[in-house]
């Protein structure tokens, strides 16, 4: 297999971190997005979606999308599971990482892909173009900060964003706090408890993956 990468984003990190937890080793590839390289007719043919991450499989088939990537990989290495050891726990991993994913992830994109000029008219990612939309970006950045918010209320009674098992869910909502210094916000002095569960994931080794 071979893993399609971008050093300096956070969705392939995303994958990273969780192919770390695992323990597993695939052949990486970096995709240079500066420069527009998943733009180029040789990625396309990998993606045509022109996004990364990508795994690409030994039989030239390939997986996009973080989640589906590390679903992927769950099946194939179960070892140290992610998504859940129990149906019940399988459930509330993956309500746990959708609600970081949409109030997190887009929230932090639709900050920063309606206000970066690198970005004029690539409001989206994919194939197509789209206009930035500059209430889009306030819109985002209340939407950070009403999901930090949550998340102190959320570490005040559990350890980790399923109980006390770490899950994708906090890989998810790791990355998500980093990716909000992007577009400049960092987590509050007063949202103590999630200060603690930040401070103890980014302890984690996988956390430098």
């Amino acid at each position: 297999m071979k893993f399609y990468d971008c050093a300096t984003a956070p969705s392939p990190r995303r994958v990273r971190v969780f192919m770390a937890e695992k323990n597993i080793h695939i052949e990486t590839i970096q995709v240079d997005l500066g420069s527009g390289e998943q733009f180029s007719d040789e990625f396309k043919a990998i993606n045509p979606l022109m996004e990364v991450p990508v795994l690409q499989l030994d039989d030239g088939s390939s997986i996009s999308q973080v989640n589906a990537i590390c679903q992927y990989l769950e099946e194939i290495y179960p070892d140290n599971p992610l998504y859940g050891r129990t149906p019940m726990e399988r459930a509330l991993v993956d309500s746990a990482n959708n609600r970081v994913n949409a109030g997190g992830f887009m929230a932090g994109a639709e900050a920063l892909r309606n206000s970066a000029p690198g970005m004029k008219n690539r409001a989206l990612p994919g194939p197509h173009n789209y206009s930035q939309i500059p209430e889009l970006a306030a819109r985002g950045l209340q939407r950070i900060d009403n999901c930090f918010s949550d998340l102190n209320a959320h570490f005040e009674s559990n350890q980790y964003m399923v109980e006390d098992y770490f899950s994708v869910a906090d890989i998810s909502a790791m990355v998500f706090i980093d990716f909000a210094k992007w577009v400049k916000k960092r987590v509050p002095e007063d949202h103590t408890n999630l200060a603690r569960w930040y401070a103890e994931v980014s302890q984690r080794p996988s956390a430098k993956a």
